[in-house]
């Protein structure tokens, strides 16, 4: 399951309210996204034109009227106003438009058989899918908000997302501080496919795989005769070792840059032993020794864990 533990040096400082923008691509769960926004009580406005936002946020409610901050969904169905020129529009609000807000992008996307089979499923109509063809429509959608991915704080991966999983994926998008570093640990399977939204990644086939070992393969990274196993191992350690520093040194610099999320995947064959093993690990280590600098809001997700596979 996946976990919320803030690493908090203290209070954050008053001051600065949300102002979240959510894009990326159709079928990606933009609209579940906005409803988790809701539900904490911010104001929230879908199929907003991009030039909008400044009067928006010069509208919006006061914080001491209920409203928690601003938040706003922008896509290719407004397509008169969702052109080439997004980007520069949305990088300018995020330079410093209005000094009371803090500014922050969110990409939704997945993979393509993934949004080809929700709009199968669903019956309804790409909207940018002039001619009924589905996955071209997706694939010309991603060409063309590729730029906009670029500039995103945060990109997101539905694709094996359960609408449980997806739920508290974007519950902890609501309650991530954006003054705090996110730093979120994956553990996957390459056999079933690699995480799109991933920052860093890792693979640790390199070690021994305890699937192979008749009484730990119905076991997995979770269970004490697996860690020690995995982790008992010299490369293993070794490699655990270079890990720590290279976080303790990429962390503050992240977040001295201003930036809001990172995350590091691991990789093993199945999923199931050897990454899981080393992400708990590794969280063990940011919630026990940390990193030098920030304070830290720590996720971790066992990808094909939770996806049963």
């Amino acid at each position: 399951m996946s976990e919320h533990v803030p690493l908090s040096g203290g209070a954050d400082p008053p001051g600065k309210r949300r102002a979240v923008i959510i894009t990326g691509l159709s079928g990606a769960g933009k609209t579940n996204a906005l409803k988790a926004f809701e539900d904490a009580g911010y104001y929230c406005i879908d199929n907003l034109p991009p030039g909008m936002i400044p009067n928006v946020l010069a509208l919006a409610p006061a914080e001491k009227h209920g409203s928690a901050g601003v938040v706003v969904v922008v896509d290719i169905r407004g397509s008169r106003y969702f052109d080439e020129e997004i980007a520069k529009s949305i990088s300018g609000f995020v330079e410093g438009e209005g000094a009371s807000w803090e500014p922050q992008i969110i990409f939704l996307e997945a993979d393509d058989p993934t949004l080809v089979r929700r709009y199968k499923e669903s019956r309804r109509p790409h909207p940018a899918a002039t001619n009924g063809d589905v996955l071209a429509a997706i694939q010309a959608e991603r060409r063309d908000l590729s730029g906009l991915r670029e500039i995103a704080n945060v990109v997101v991966d539905t694709s094996s997302l359960s609408a449980a999983e997806a739920k508290r994926r974007f519950a902890r998008l609501v309650e991530s501080d954006a003054k705090r570093l996110s730093v979120s640990l994956i553990s996957f399977g390459f056999k079933y496919g690699t995480p799109l939204d991933v920052d860093m990644l890792l693979d640790v086939r390199f070690l021994p795989n305890p699937h192979y070992d008749p009484n730990l393969r119905p076991l997995t990274g979770h269970d004490e005769p697996v860690r020690d196993a995995v982790l008992g191992q010299h490369d293993t350690k070794e490699f655990l070792a270079r890990l720590h520093d290279l976080l303790a040194f990429l962390i503050p610099r992240y977040a001295a840059e201003g930036k809001t999320y990172f995350t590091l995947g691991i990789g093993c064959t199945g999923g199931q032993h050897r990454s899981v093993a080393i992400v708990e690990d590794l969280a063990r280590y940011l919630k026990e020794e940390g990193a030098d600098g920030p304070a830290i809001d720590l996720f971790v997700r066992h990808r094909d864990l939770e996806a049963g596979g």
